[in-house]
């Protein structure tokens, strides 16, 4: 193989889905660097594969990094892998790729699937424009409503029905999907608005919520006096900004509705 450092897309559930090119690499690489050499275990099983293998990930990467890097530049090819999909997205790879970059070394793209993007596809949503924010923060969601097109977020099944009710008061115009299981047996989509999905059994396994853009439409008195009866709870400076967020009016004319509604 030619010198370099391979960025090596992996499975996301289902091991048919490593393409020819991905097992030819790890087959073939001098070294293969695993987010969890474990988890990558059941893959060189599988696939026959019996390079060598070494951990990189989070917690140790500023020690391994270095060392793969001089690897490479003594001319061996080092092949990179997270636990499942495409390095670097919500996965270690992107220290490892940027500092291969800063000293020059060769690197190549080895690519494979991503749930983020097949999620996307899955929910019937736009995607001519979207944004993907990593796991969900609840405490970023009022900002994140500002992005008006596609929104994609992971998580996990043991905060999933926290996040949708949040879902359903920070954004409850917007339609969300509930994309889990991605290529396994029990891969299911269910779509509707948050408030809706409130109601449903708690989703397991690996989950990607893919969330609607904003509609365009002018909410209605009753839709915005439905939402002001969500949040009259906070202080009113507060909620005026979330308001005006959430509807599209004005702080001013938000500030009017909650002080009427609080008389």
């Amino acid at each position: 193989m030619q010198t370099g450092l391979y960025i090596v897309g992996t499975p996301i559930g289902n091991l048919s889905d490593l393409s020819p090119r991905a097992i030819d690499t790890l087959k073939n690489a001098d070294l293969i660097a695993c987010e969890d050499t474990r988890v990558f275990a059941k893959i060189a099983s599988h696939f026959d594969i019996k390079t060598p293998r070494v951990s990189c990930h989070e917690h140790n990467e500023r020690d391994v990094i270095p060392r793969l890097l001089n690897d490479v530049a003594s001319g061996k090819a080092v092949a990179f892998v997270s636990d499942a999909g495409m390095p670097g997205v919500s996965d270690p790879g992107f220290r490892i790729v940027r500092a291969a970059r800063d000293e020059g070394l060769p690197i190549f793209m080895v690519p494979g699937p991503t749930a983020a993007i097949s999620a996307l596809v899955l929910s019937g949503f736009p995607t001519d424009r979207f944004t993907f924010c990593g796991f969900v923060d609840e405490k970023k969601l009022h900002d994140d409503n500002k992005i008006r097109h596609t929104i994609i977020y992971y998580e996990s099944p043991n905060r999933i029905m926290n996040t949708i009710a949040s879902m359903a008061r920070i954004m409850p115009e917007r339609k969300i999907a509930i994309v889990r299981e991605i290529t396994k047996i029990h891969e299911d989509v269910i779509v509707g608005y948050p408030a809706d999905l409130m109601r449903i059994d708690a989703p397991r396994g690996e989950i990607v919520i893919v969330v609607a853009p904003a509609p365009e439409h002018k909410m209605s008195d009753d839709e915005i006096s439905s939402i002001v009866n969500d949040i009259v709870a906070e202080s009113t400076k507060d909620a005026a900004a979330h308001l005006a967020e959430r509807t599209g009016i004005s702080k001013k004319e938000a500030y009017k509705r909650l002080v009427k509604a609080n008389k």
